[in-house]
């Protein structure tokens, strides 16, 4: 259900309604008939590859702070997927990155977000903690602190990176990861 409760058009109160021509309850301010648009965020990220590790940061802000996670955080306006998943490996490891391809869609339902994460080589290997970050470290497969990750979507990401060097493919892979509170999460890939 919205979280709007007055109209940013004037400032009166809103109300849940389903407008003529939609078909689902939408914030409508009761003054001036302005309706409120909510749409999923944005999440753009990186897995960042340097001499056969990846490149994760531990977390200094919540949600999950203390946990390790890629880089990665919501689109700003006026700016590129690619420009904003190089701009939070700019802000949180402190680092550039190249060669960057779409990797992988992630489909958020319930918390309303959209994950594009991209792949790319690390540039010279460095990086260092951003405002946002505890640590960075470069990882292979066996020392990722499986356990310690902050998302399921990192989880997720991560696994998928592993499978496809594998497999030597290079698919752009796709999934909607569930997760309700007290229940398994659930991950349809397709």
């Amino acid at each position: 259900m919205s979280e709007i409760r007055f109209c940013t058009n004037c400032g009166k109160s809103v109300k849940q309604i389903i407008p003529a021509g939609d078909n689902r309850p939408r914030a409508v301010c009761e003054s001036c008939d302005f309706i409120q648009y909510e749409n999923p965020k944005n999440v753009v990220g990186c897995l960042l590859e340097w001499q056969g590790k990846v490149l994760l940061c531990k977390r200094s802000i919540e949600p999950r702070s203390g946990y390790w996670t890629l880089p990665a955080g919501f689109m700003e306006n006026q700016e590129t997927t690619l420009e904003g998943a190089a701009r939070e490996v700019r802000e949180e490891a402190c680092a550039e990155c190249d060669d960057l391809r779409l990797f992988a869609v992630y489909n958020l339902p319930r918390i309303s977000q959209v994950y594009l994460m991209f792949f790319g080589r690390l540039r010279d290997g460095q990086a260092q903690a951003g405002e946002e970050t505890l640590d960075v470290k470069l990882f292979s497969q066996s020392e990722i602190p499986w356990d310690e990750l902050a998302f399921p979507v990192v989880t997720e990401t991560l696994t998928r990176y592993f499978e496809s060097k594998k497999d030597r493919t290079r698919d752009v892979h796709y999934a909607d990861i569930f997760s309700r509170p007290g229940a398994p999460l659930e991950i349809d890939r397709h």
